[in-house]
């Protein structure tokens, strides 16, 4: 296995991402692994969003920031397909108070060549993402903690209240989209799309983020018509990795690059991108030269182009410490792809029995369909289950074992050459 430490360099090491904070709908039917791809490409761009009509990252660089095997280039291309075919919808009012509303795709083209991942937004797209007053940070450091796309779907559309303590009211159909579940009958069912959806995304969000949030509901005679969130900041903030300005400002490092003449910025940016050991070495460096007109614009040189002394070899017991993670990272990626590979299996076996039960249903006579449907429903008894096999009949998903028990009754034998 080939050692390899990745160092993130320029914008990546900021660690946050704005994320728009003004009426910008993304469909949440993003995977967990789309949705932190889409936030790391955003990260990258950001600074040359209204500059440059593309961008660029080294792939496995970005595998890595999204956490996944960079050897797997066919789970990149699929999620890059991804964001190219998803939407993304604003309806706001511009700088003059008139009502704009627009959609573009999350990106204008994607492409992998060379090992480098090439991308672009849409000119009008690119104009939102980057506006200063509609923004709010994402952390990534945040972000990586989260095992749910719904969790981390939710996050994202607080997050950007934040300010404000409420997300303000929802319609339920535009919740249902933002999370996903859209076009699906099961979650029209409130209770369903509480117990499975919004409980299990808030407790994750309260655990995993610098926020709390509390869904409040609002109903239209006896039925919920729409759902808001109430916002406060984690009092267990500290625990997340929050890059600390202030700290930054207060290191040796920092001091002697303001000494030199750098700005507040450019100090606190070497020293994100570089680690104050490197910076210290460069400042080292640049002060034993001679004759050097512009220290800050010298030092710039050195740090962009290498230059100078360079930094000690990393002692064995770091490099055997990385290999072991490495190997470890492997192991577990690993086993998770099994797991993925025997629930697909699966998933292919419940729908070819799934196919077999229509196939049998459907060659029966119409008296003979009749009794059969009959004949499940009075093994029925909750009302939900007997109403969505009303709705559903032999597709009923909620049924679904119970459908195929039935028909294993009615014709032994039924599914023996289903493998």
């Amino acid at each position: 296995m080939t050692d390899q430490v990745i160092t993130l360099t320029g914008a990546l090491r900021r660690g946050s991402v704005k994320k728009n904070v003004a009426a910008i709908h993304v469909s949440g039917k993003l995977t967990l692994l789309q949705r932190k791809l889409s936030n790391v490409l955003l990260l990258n761009a950001y600074d040359h969003l209204m500059t440059r009509p593309s961008h660029r990252i080294d792939a496995r660089t970005l595998c890595t920031m999204i956490g996944y095997n960079s050897n797997d280039m066919d789970t990149l291309k699929q999620a890059l397909r991804s964001l190219a075919e998803t939407l993304a919808e604003w309806d706001m009012l511009d700088d003059k108070g008139r009502q704009e509303w627009g959609v573009s795709a999350l990106l204008s083209y994607a492409r992998l060549r060379g090992g480098v991942c090439e991308y672009a937004y849409s000119p009008a797209l690119a104009e939102k993402l980057h506006d200063p007053k509609v923004f709010a940070l994402i952390n990534l450091n945040i972000q990586k903690r989260f095992s749910s796309g719904h969790a981390l779907a939710l996050y994202e559309n607080c997050y950007r209240f934040v300010r404000t303590g409420s997300t303000g009211w929802w319609p339920l159909d535009l919740f249902r989209r933002l999370m996903g579940v859209d076009g699906s009958s099961y979650y029209e069912n409130y209770k369903h799309l509480n117990a499975k959806i919004i409980k299990p995304a808030v407790a994750e969000v309260n655990k995993n983020s610098n926020i709390i949030i509390t869904p409040e509901t609002r109903k239209e005679g006896r039925v919920v018509a729409q759902i808001r969130f109430r916002i406060k900041d984690n009092p267990q903030l500290p625990m997340f990795e929050i890059d600390d300005q202030e700290g930054v400002r207060k290191s040796g490092t920092y001091a002697r690059l303001i000494g030199l003449g750098a700005s507040d910025r450019l100090a606190r940016q070497w020293i994100a991108d570089h680690g104050e050991d490197h910076v210290d070495q460069k400042l080292a460096y640049v002060a034993g030269q001679k004759g050097v007109e512009s220290p800050v614009r010298y030092l710039s040189a050195a740090l962009r182009d290498g230059f100078g002394a360079k930094l000690p070899e990393p002692d064995p017991a770091t490099v055997l410490m990385l290999r072991q993670r490495e190997e470890a990272l492997a192991s577990e990626q690993a086993r998770l792809r099994a797991e993925r590979d025997a629930v697909s299996e699966e998933r292919r076996v419940r729908t070819a029995r799934i196919d077999r039960v229509r196939e049998i249903a459907d060659a029966r006579n119409p008296t003979q369909r009749d009794a059969d449907r009959r004949m499940f429903l009075s093994r029925l008894d909750d009302e939900l289950d007997r109403g969505d096999f009303v709705r559903h009949g032999w597709n009923s998903a909620l049924n679904l074992r119970a459908i195929l028990g039935f028909w294993e009754d009615m014709v032994p034998g039924i599914f023996e050459d289903v493998a």
